[in-house]
């Protein structure tokens, strides 16, 4: 298996250069963070549609007053991922088309949003007031298409849907890629934007908290739908030197496994997640005592929480105990097809930064989770070696990612 060695002597490291997010807390990486560090949820009143028609009323909305301008017909998670993509590759230094590239990125809804307008229209006027413009991004490809024609990238172009797992595999596809040698870089990750579909689906289900979500608490009723994008820039060590760009960060290996169990709820201990981070681990020859803390999947709901600690107790044993853990859900709320690519960019900023993001201390602490959770307070590591992220979702199916250090390159 590539990377299995655990001096990871199989393969070329391949490296973090950029990253770019669009998130709550605004357009950048930069309010992503200091947002993150805060503690404090960009969860509120929902304005982008007539929130008094669902059951629950609260979500993590991108401020669209912010918007940098746009690529014509284009969605919202079109415009989150162009303006994503683009920050990563202005942190890597590329400038311009870069038709080496091969794009690799995940989305759950595309374009619906805007299709929701039309139909809205074709309701209330008819064909002459309906807009076809807006089914124009309506599919599930939209954003990486977007991100690609931006970018003036020629190589491959991937869209992974695979519900809550999507950017996380997407990133793991950009990964393999790049090790088979079928680019030379990679613009990696996943946008979504909020809709009454899915909005309407997750409540109906009894999956969401009328308050801001509490992953891991003992309260805690259910997930908060958010929106945004997350990009990495991804390379070789060897290509990233020799055009002088710096390295972030190690991507060190991936997985993503299926639980085969229900529809819509985990297996309830969690193996197909258990199994997906131990073939990271051995993918990126990443010893378990070497992760330095874990960004949890963490949606907040009963069972998933639940599932995914006793994942990371079949893994990390006792340690488990001690190991930090948080999920920036609880922040910035679940953002489905992009959720893994944002939390990607968040595992990479705490790692580099060698300082876990805290989520609020809100809700008493439950005993059956037996996590060490970062609450209240950014958490200082002593040492930041390499970090988990996970991301499970709806089918059972589950992805992993494990990031080192930049020094380890």
């Amino acid at each position: 298996m590539p990377g299995a060695d655990p001096k990871g002597t199989l393969d070329p490291p391949i490296v973090v250069t950029g990253l770019g997010a669009v998130t709550a807390f605004g357009w950048g990486v930069a309010p992503l963070w200091e947002g993150l560090r805060r503690g404090a949820p960009a969860i509120g009143p929902i304005a982008r549609f007539d929130g008094t028609k669902h059951r629950t009323h609260l979500s993590a909305e991108v401020p669209l007053r912010d918007a940098p301008a746009a690529q014509r017909r284009a969605s919202w998670a079109d415009r989150f991922a162009v303006a994503a993509s683009r920050e990563a590759m202005g942190q890597a230094g590329l400038r311009g088309p870069v038709p080496e590239a091969g794009v690799y990125f995940g989305s759950s809804t595309g374009g619906m949003l805007e299709s929701e307008a039309f139909y809205v229209s074709l309701l209330a006027g008819g064909a002459r007031r309906a807009r076809p413009s807006l089914l124009v991004a309506q599919q599930l490809n939209g954003p990486g298409d977007a991100v690609a024609r931006d970018a003036g990238a020629t190589g491959p172009v991937e869209t992974v849907s695979s519900a809550c797992s999507s950017g996380s595999m997407a990133i793991g596809a950009a990964l393999r890629a790049l090790r088979r040698g079928d680019v030379d870089v990679a613009i990696a990750g996943g946008s979504d934007s909020l809709c009454q579909l899915t909005y309407a689906g997750f409540n109906a289900l009894r999956a969401v908290d009328e308050r801001p979500c509490r992953p891991f608490r003992k309260d805690r009723l259910g997930l908060s739908i958010g929106e945004g994008a997350g990009a990495l820039v991804l390379e070789s060590l060897a290509h990233a030197r020799a055009r002088g760009a710096r390295p972030i960060a190690i991507l060190a290996g991936e997985a993503a496994t299926c639980d085969a169990h229900h529809m819509t709820a985990p297996h309830p201990e969690g193996r197909g997640a258990a199994e997906a981070i131990e073939r990271a681990l051995e993918d990126g020859g990443v010893l378990r005592d070497e992760i330095d803390f874990v960004n949890a999947h963490g949606t907040g709901t009963p069972l998933n929480d639940l599932a995914e600690a006793r994942a990371m107790r079949h893994i990390f044993g006792s340690r488990a105990a001690e190991l930090p853990v948080t999920s920036t859900k609880a922040l910035i709320g679940h953002l489905l097809g992009s959720a893994g690519a944002v939390e990607a960019v968040a595992t990479v900023l705490s790692l580099a930064r060698r300082e876990v993001h805290p989520m609020p201390a809100l809700g008493d602490a439950d005993e059956e989770i037996g996590l060490r959770l970062v609450l209240g307070a950014p958490l200082r590591l002593p040492r930041a070696a390499a970090a988990l992220s996970t991301n499970l979702a709806f089918g059972g199916a589950n992805a992993a990612l494990v990031f080192r250090a930049a020094e380890a390159a």
